[in-house]
């Protein structure tokens, strides 16, 4: 990335939560080699302790040539990088450097503001979601985003998990009941709102907002977290982050 700070670190670990950093921090006890999902997702490692690419992974996201612009101002110049799939990526780098504005451009959210355009190319599953007349309520109901501050929607705790499921899947109710209940305890959220649902999400804590917005990301497929160290700060998020990363079965 071009930038007048610095440039940020692109740094992925494995869906069971093998994570490094320059420190090359001690690995996570094995798992049974039964596993299948260790057969699938066993990382490998370079000189430096960081995660190599697995061969095992298919490419979710490839990002190729983008460059971004705020008005006549370049904030990203010519990024390339594959994200792969089922694996926790994270952009590292100082406030300011493009991380969250590459965040942005994954599910076409600066597009809301005038001025602001990507070039190149951003590849979901071989689709290029740049491309024009991409239908972007479809592309935003696949990829989630969770702010630094709660954003729930003004509608029933329910119904914000609910709307992007059935804005394209059409669910029998017990099933959507299932989506629903299972994207809250994912988010250790359920045991404090199952009596509730159909209350306001705007009436609970700020940290029950942020799990609710967590869990709304949760039941669709791509999820994007912006200054994750502030999302995860709250004891009960620690299982959250434990799923996010595959930590828990």
């Amino acid at each position: 990335m071009n930038s007048p700070l610095a440039q940020p670190r692109l740094h992925q670990t494995s869906a069971l939560g093998s994570s490094s950093d320059d420190r090359a921090p001690a690995p996570p006890a094995p798992r049974p080699a039964s596993d299948p999902r260790v057969a699938a997702l066993r990382p490998l490692a370079d000189g430096r302790g960081d995660i190599a690419p697995s061969p095992a992974l298919p490419t979710k996201v490839d990002i190729r040539d983008v460059s971004f612009f705020y008005g006549k101002f370049q904030a990203l110049k010519n990024i390339s990088a594959p994200l792969y799939d089922r694996r926790v990526t994270a952009f590292i780098g100082p406030s300011g450097c493009g991380k969250s504005t590459l965040l942005r451009i994954l599910n076409r959210i600066y597009e809301l503001y005038p001025g602001q355009m990507a070039t190149g190319e951003v590849l979901l599953d071989g689709e290029n979601i740049l491309a024009p007349g991409l239908d972007l309520n479809r592309l935003r109901a696949k990829i989630g985003m969770v702010f630094q501050k709660p954003t729930p929607f003004p509608m029933s705790i329910y119904d914000n998990i609910a709307f992007g499921i059935r804005l394209y899947e059409r669910l029998p109710q017990s099933e959507l009941d299932e989506r629903v209940e299972s994207a809250l305890r994912r988010a250790a959220l359920w045991d404090e709102v199952k009596d509730k649902l159909r209350q306001s999400g705007l009436s609970l804590s700020g940290g029950q907002q942020q799990r609710l917005c967590i869990a709304r990301a949760i039941a669709i497929e791509l999820i994007e977290f912006d200054e994750t160290e502030r999302i995860f700060t709250h004891p009960k998020l620690r299982r959250t982050e434990d799923y996010i990363t595959g930590r828990f079965g």
